[in-house]
């Protein structure tokens, strides 16, 4: 109850900061949809020339589509605004001063900036997922909605666990700001499906740096390609990344000594 209270108090707060600047999230909003309207344009023009890509329909890679701009609003929304803020901090010393709050560290760190304009961007992530699932929906069951939910959720942790891993890399190497660059063009893999990729790349970005686990994977797994086994074992490279990016993390706070030694 204490942690909920806190976030919150963090939402409240960063609600209050974009209602002072409505022309600005106005503005955003219209560009969500500006580029959403470009995305689903490029798969138009791509389906005008082929029947499935990777062996994927239009139906699927809609629901594809979706699944990475919920990944990407939830980079937009959190890891974006932090990161920025997390690197200053680093260097001008005002980090001494979150780590010294009595609230967990990592909670103050991955809220207390939330471009809350970004909820519309996840009502449009969930629409184009419905609307891709209702075109292709010849193949759903039960266990396959269940498994992507299941995997959906764990992806977005995995995601979140990289971030974390990214930035307590800034502990030892102080000038690392292409944290949130190198996230960025590694999720840009996960906007098509892995089959598209060779099978040395497409086992790099599913088991060494696990994008495809963020994005493909929930998919496979609506479409029925996965057994019960490569669900669980899907889910424990979730859990094996959250341990190692939080011991990542442990790591690199003992090692920092503040800003002024």
């Amino acid at each position: 109850m204490h942690y909920l209270k806190i976030f919150s108090t963090l939402v409240k707060i960063n609600v209050e900061q974009e209602l002072a600047y409505r022309a600005d999230t106005v503005i955003n909003i219209s560009q969500l949809i500006i580029w959403t309207a470009w995305d689903l344009l490029a798969l138009s023009i791509i389906f005008t020339n082929t029947a499935s890509l990777g062996g994927w329909g239009a139906g699927e890679l809609v629901a594809l589509l979706g699944v990475f701009r919920l990944v990407n609003a939830l980079m937009a929304a959190l890891i974006w605004p932090n990161t920025e803020r997390f690197n200053t901090a680093m260097r001008d010393g005002t980090l001494d001063y979150t780590l010294l709050l009595p609230a967990p560290a990592l909670l103050l760190v991955s809220f207390t900036r939330i471009a809350i304009w970004r909820v519309v961007d996840f009502v449009i992530a969930i629409t184009l997922i419905v609307i891709g699932v209702t075109m292709s929906a010849g193949g759903l069951t039960v266990a396959g909605v269940l498994s992507f939910a299941l995997l959906l959720s764990s992806g977005m942790v995995i995601f979140y666990s990289l971030w974390i891993a990214m930035l307590a890399f800034t502990f030892w190497f102080i000038k690392f700001d292409n944290n949130v660059t190198i996230l960025q063009a590694l999720l840009e893999a996960g906007r098509y499906p892995a089959t598209v990729y060779p099978p040395w790349l497409r086992m790099i970005v599913t088991f060494i740096v696990p994008i495809a686990l963020a994005t493909t994977v929930p998919v496979q797994a609506l479409r029925g390609e996965l057994q019960w086994w490569q669900v669980l074992m899907f889910l424990g490279v979730a859990v094996v990344v959250v341990a190692v990016s939080l011991r990542i993390w442990r790591a690199g706070l003992r090692k920092y000594s503040g800003a002024s030694a």
